[in-house]
């Protein structure tokens, strides 16, 4: 993830690549005033990232903290078809987030333990 700053207009750019779909976008959040972002999304070739590209262009500071239920974000990739798993919703409101300083860019990691035993449930 990467800040930049062109004129005075601050900005936040991230690239996801959200695995075994391969489908890897650019999502950038520009301030729009205090409590606004405009958001882009780019570069994927999925075709449920681009409907939610096309209908999820701004987010406001209450709407980025709103509940999973009520959060734009996550209503609007519903409405796109998006797979359950994708992590295309929750980079957009950590890049919304960090374009509003409301948190720091510190990079997200998901990963699987190969190899590691898990331990059996219910054989105490």
């Amino acid at each position: 993830m990467t800040s930049s700053k062109t004129d005075t207009t601050e900005f936040v750019c991230m690239h996801v690549d959200p695995g075994v779909c391969g489908f890897v976008c650019r999502i950038t959040a520009r301030k729009n005033g205090k409590r606004t972002v405009k958001i882009a999304i780019t570069g994927s070739e999925c075709r449920q990232i681009q409907k939610l590209s096309g209908t999820l262009t701004e987010l406001t500071l209450k709407e980025v903290f709103l509940p999973m239920t009520r959060n734009p974000v996550y209503r609007a990739a519903d409405q796109s078809g998006c797979h359950p798993s994708c992590g295309i919703p929750l980079a957009i409101v950590k890049t919304a987030e960090v374009a509003m300083d409301m948190a720091l860019p510190r990079n997200v990691t998901l990963r699987f333990d190969e190899g590691e035993k898990a331990p059996h449930h219910g054989d105490e």
